[in-house]
């Protein structure tokens, strides 16, 4: 069996530590014993070190919702990944089409996960067309965002990188409108491809999860049927109820 891995993205909720606090007690005092299952969780960065100082388990794992490309200067506001590795974060969130859309290119996002795998962090890397169309462009809109996000990026660091598949045009949609378990495992395979080609047979490794309108009525058919390693969860992360049923499905699975 190889490990899962369901990640859930706050984003920028919720309003107060207090409420993060009961949202993280929730999903902590309801998890089962897992088997297979890594469970990460990437709060608001202001939030992030009070939970970690409250949590000395290991069934949850956390993560941060991005970093700067150098570990320290004169870059007001923002924060190196070597100081989210020394807070104990494990995990980065990189190049999401919600950061992208804030002026992230693909050159930026390389920078970012270059230096965040330096530091010690593992990425998981971001990547989703906007739209599809029937002449098939936006493959190669994907297979650009792959190679340029990836450009430099060694070999030896490969067991750092987890790529999520995220169509724009599924993110904060109802469960129904996620993409088909078809499709999804069609993408699995181009993506893989495109790493192969990179990277050799070591980048079929490379573990490729989804995310966008994942749910508990969604969660088994994606995983199983699409054939990812896992889902980046969003707003149903937020409800703790619907967390653990998608954990408990991806750990019921092989």
């Amino acid at each position: 069996m190889r490990k899962k891995y369901i990640i859930a993205n706050w984003k920028m909720s919720p309003l107060s530590l207090r409420q993060a606090e009961s949202l993280f007690n929730k999903i902590k005092k309801g998890l089962p014993r897992l088997k297979n299952v890594s469970v990460i969780i990437c709060p608001p960065l202001v939030y992030l070190a009070e939970l970690m100082r409250s949590y000395s388990g290991r069934r949850i794992i956390f993560g941060a919702q991005n970093s700067f490309w150098e570990n320290v200067g004169p870059f007001t506001g923002e924060l190196s990944p070597h100081q989210l590795f020394e807070l104990g974060a494990e995990y980065v969130i990189l190049g999401h089409s919600e950061r992208r859309a804030l002026g992230e290119t693909n050159s930026l996002v390389n920078k970012k996960i270059k230096a965040a795998a330096g530091a010690g962090l593992n990425v998981v890397f971001c990547i989703g067309e906007k739209e599809r169309d029937e002449r098939g462009d936006y493959l190669g809109f994907i297979e650009k965002e792959i190679k340029e996000g990836l450009a430099g990026f060694s070999r030896e660091k490969l067991g750092r990188l987890l790529i999520a598949y995220e169509p724009i045009w599924a993110i904060g949609r109802a469960g129904d409108e996620a993409a088909s378990s078809d499709l999804l495992h069609q993408m699995k395979i181009f993506i893989l491809k495109i790493l192969k080609s990179l990277y050799g047979e070591r980048g079929m490794e490379v573990p490729i999860i989804y995310g966008g309108a994942s749910a508990p009525e969604n969660a088994r058919e994606l995983l199983s049927e699409g054939e990812v390693r896992g889902l980046l969860v969003g707003h149903q992360s937020l409800i703790p109820e619907n967390f653990i049923e998608i954990i408990k499905i991806a750990d019921s699975l092989k």
